[in-house]
């Protein structure tokens, strides 16, 4: 069953390309998406990546909270539903 991933506190120049190589690194990616800002586009600082494996997404989790990714120190957890 798939797993969808929060990752907060990203810099604003890490594309959805990148966030999707380096998670790719523990298992089958489904989705990867960095949030942008509908008028001007630039990063909203936090996105989501889906893994198709939940077990893989929970070593994803592990080995990437409060990991360096372009100079900042991401958050990594289960994504919650929007309410």
């Amino acid at each position: 069953m798939s797993k969808k991933l929060y990752i907060g506190n990203l810099s604003w120049g890490t594309s959805t390309e990148n966030l999707r190589a380096m998670f790719e690194a523990y298992g089958e990616v489904e989705d990867a998406i960095v949030m942008s800002d509908r008028e001007t586009g630039r990063s909203r600082g936090f996105g989501f990546v889906t893994f198709t494996n939940g077990e893989d997404a929970d070593a994803a989790i592990e080995a990437m909270n409060g990991k360096d990714i372009d100079g900042r120190e991401v958050t990594v957890n289960e994504a919650r539903p929007r309410v």
